[in-house]
């Protein structure tokens, strides 16, 4: 297999576990755990693995001063507040909407690098993201027919949040992209929102019926830390580096996907007519908002 096919398995594989992650975190928080329990255990286990990769293969392990405000912030905005609000939001919503509702990550991305990085925003893309911000919207204001949600309309706005924290982390992590390797930075950013998220979720993990948990519950528990964390991250920070971020990017329209037919086979979640519409609103507006004429 040569090194892109292996990139593009990687990326694949990456938001396979994020499509599974969806419908895996439902099944055992608030349950078994609370959403702030998880997030510190998604953390600390993380952050533990990425330096273990370290010690396999070792490089520079510092960061300049004039860098460590804008990592803090990126510790904050695309970890520790952005898991916050996605784990949290999730357990109120069904797996299928949190998952469409992510997609609108890459349009508000457009949107905030027009105005930090001042980017060009064209009408192609303003129309974009209308029609997905149109479609987002649609999926707030649904209904739950499948009784999977306990709140949807909460957990849809938790997890609208949690795209415009993780999108506006994408877009101030760029700087340090280009001066830090990939896997560099995001140790250290898991590293930086451990003094974040365990303030937030301590008190939560030290008292949780750990003894409490059958077999399957430990399973999905492992699978969130090290398949749809530290892997999922992994890979897609290989698939970075061999096909580039927008081969990357592009994979994340497979989530829905991959969470819907989970979703569907084991908690009986289902796509009606109007969900389809929303979702199509969704990913129009994504490929407006990120389309980009061919050179001739």
């Amino acid at each position: 297999m040569n090194k892109k096919l292996q990139a593009h398995t990687a990326v694949l594989l990456a938001n396979i576990f994020f499509g599974v992650n969806y419908i895996t975190i439902k099944s055992i928080v608030p349950l078994k755990l609370s959403a702030p329990a998880l997030n510190v255990s998604r953390v600390v286990g993380s952050s533990v693995l990425f330096w273990l990769l370290f010690l396999i293969k070792p490089s520079a392990p510092g960061i300049l001063k004039k860098d460590i405000p804008r990592f803090i912030l990126c510790a904050v905005l695309g970890v520790a507040l952005n898991q916050a609000l996605f784990v949290k939001g999730l357990s109120f919503t069904s797996s299928i909407h949190a998952s469409l509702l992510m997609l609108v990550t890459p349009i508000l991305i457009i949107f905030i690098a027009a105005w930090i990085l001042k980017e060009k925003l064209t009408a192609l893309k303003i129309i974009g993201v209308i029609t997905g911000v149109a479609g987002a919207t649609l999926l707030i204001l649904m209904k739950d027919v499948s009784h999977t949600a306990s709140n949807i309309f909460l957990g849809d706005v938790l997890v609208i949040l949690n795209a415009v924290s993780y999108a506006f982390y994408l877009v101030l992590v760029r700087p340090l992209m280009k001066r830090y390797s990939a896997i560099h930075v995001i140790r250290w950013v898991f590293t930086l929102s451990l003094f974040f998220m365990i303030p937030y979720g301590w008190h939560d993990s030290i008292t949780t019926q750990w003894q409490n948990f059958t077999t399957s519950n430990w399973m999905c528990f492992a699978f969130v830390i090290t398949g749809a964390t530290f892997f999922a991250y992994l890979f897609n920070i290989y698939g970075v580096e061999v096909i580039g971020a927008s081969a990357t990017g592009s994979y994340i329209y497979t989530q829905p996907v991959f969470a819907a037919i989970i979703a569907m086979i084991f908690t009986g979640e289902a796509y009606d007519w109007l969900k389809l519409f929303a979702a199509s609103l969704i990913f129009s507006g994504v490929y407006m908002a990120n389309y980009k004429p061919s050179v001739s």
